[in-house]
């Protein structure tokens, strides 16, 4: 015979050991639905994202509330994310008139619209898998915008460069504002197909006039030579170069080989001060003498030497892509992280960027120098920066050594004291050539007074 008392103590222990009351009911429906979510694969950012091949990325929300639409397109989209945007419908118009005129001119060497979409349908799941989102495109409609979208890029760069000629009446070319959105629509993270699709569209559509003509990356940079105005040079130094997408095909032109490596410091060490506390310890700020690229930042002898940024609509817009990229892609470097947080640590008010001007080391043409510091910093927030990796770890490292040396301090205080303006120079020797002659009066009245 059991107790009731027996059967109220196990109870509690049973209640107690699955931690479930026995009196709820679990709703079926609920409970199907949790099951169904435990199984679908993530929708916003898939887990194809973590892998180096992912490279196309929608832009982190807290991005977006920092620096506006600058990540967004303003007249043309290419690749999925903003596919079929009312307010891009104009330029998507123009794109079928590009591929016709493609069209007609490879004909004879028997190139049709069937034939480019037959070549882009095997590399559709490598595509997709260069997005972080899922793309919610059959493979029909998927292989139309690539090779839509593909073929426009490349009908651009081939008119722009001179390969082919644009029809007498395209307003691509004829309305001159269209142009300068290309430049920065085409290098926007958000608006970018891989490059190995453009490739294979560049590849069979060459007719036989072009066998000995430019590579696609010589096009492209070509392209974009005309808004960054970068030497020719740079173009051919980069002419094979195995990038992503545009962006990364411009952003890794910037980078130069012997940047690669970054150099081990001490973790203990903080960030640089900005132009105005550098300059008060001695440490100055020069123009570098390398015209290719604004990343190759050095520090000799006290001198942080930067060569020219010329800061822009198109340049602040890549510079934000860029360091959007950087901060989700896996694999990439992150140079322009980097020189975006140096940049953030230089400028604090309007008056750093206007030394940095007197310097040559920015040009303006972005708007006033308030705007362009409130630019800069906003840049640098929110990204995630590693100094013992960045390949600017020595230059921090070197900066700060100098900057909390007291000598260098005590130095750089004497000359802003006695030489900073003519006027303190001139008091100053002034003093001096006083103390001078004080001190040879009373050499000579106490030599005199020996003698006696």
């Amino acid at each position: 015979m059991i107790k009731t008392s027996e059967l109220g103590s196990n109870s509690v222990e049973d209640e107690e050991t699955n931690h479930v009351p026995k009196m709820w009911e679990v709703n079926k429906d609920r409970l199907s639905l949790m099951r169904q979510k435990i199984s679908d694969p993530p929708q916003l950012l898939t887990k194809a994202a973590a892998n180096s091949s992912c490279c196309i990325f929608r832009v982190p929300r807290r991005f977006i509330d920092i620096n506006g639409k600058s990540y967004e397109p303003h007249i043309v989209s290419i690749g999925p994310y903003h596919h079929g945007e009312a307010h891009l419908r104009m330029i998507e118009e123009h794109k079928w008139g590009y591929l016709g005129s493609m069209l007609s001119r490879t004909q004879s060497i028997g190139l049709d619209l069937e034939v480019l979409l037959r070549a882009i349908q095997p590399l559709e799941m490598e595509a997709r898998e260069c997005y972080s989102q899922i793309i919610h495109l059959d493979t029909c409609e998927f292989v139309e915008m690539m090779v839509l979208d593909g073929v426009f890029i490349i009908e651009l760069f081939r008119k722009v460069g001179d390969v082919v000629r644009f029809e007498a009446d395209d307003p691509i070319v004829t309305m001159a504002w269209i142009i300068p959105f290309f430049y920065r629509d085409l290098l926007r993270l958000e608006n970018q197909i891989p490059f190995f699709v453009l490739e294979r569209l560049f590849e069979i559509t060459r007719t036989p006039g072009e066998d000995s003509g430019p590579s696609l990356s010589k096009l492209a940079l070509d392209f974009f030579n005309d808004a960054l105005q970068r030497p020719d040079y740079i173009i051919a130094r980069h002419n094979n170069c195995k990038a992503k997408h545009l962006l990364d095909l411009v952003r890794s032109s910037f980078i130069d080989s012997e940047q690669a490596q970054p150099r081990c410091v001490d973790t203990s060490t903080p960030m640089i001060q900005s132009v105005s506390k550098l300059r008060r310890a001695g440490i100055k700020l020069g123009q570098g003498d390398r015209a290719d690229s604004f990343l190759v930042v050095k520090f000799k002898n006290g001198v942080i030497e930067m060569p020219t940024i010329t800061i822009d609509d198109t340049m602040s817009s890549l510079l934000l892509n860029c360091v959007a990229f950087e901060q989700c892609h896996s694999g990439s470097s992150k140079h322009f992280t980097t020189y975006a947080t140096l940049l953030d640590c230089l400028i604090n008010t309007f008056k750093d960027v206007e030394y940095l001007c007197d310097c040559n080391i920015i040009e303006n043409y972005f708007g006033t120098d308030s705007e362009v510091a409130r630019f800069i910093n906003d840049l640098g927030k929110e990204v995630a920066f590693d100094i013992e990796r960045c390949y600017l770890s020595g230059l921090f490292s070197d900066v700060h050594q100098y900057y909390k040396n007291r000598w260098h301090l005590e130095w750089a205080s004497f000359k802003f004291t006695y030489f900073s303006t003519p006027w303190s120079f001139i008091s100053a020797m002034a003093a001096l050539i006083i103390l001078l002659l004080t001190v040879a009066q009373t050499f000579y009245t106490i030599y005199g007074s020996y003698k006696i």
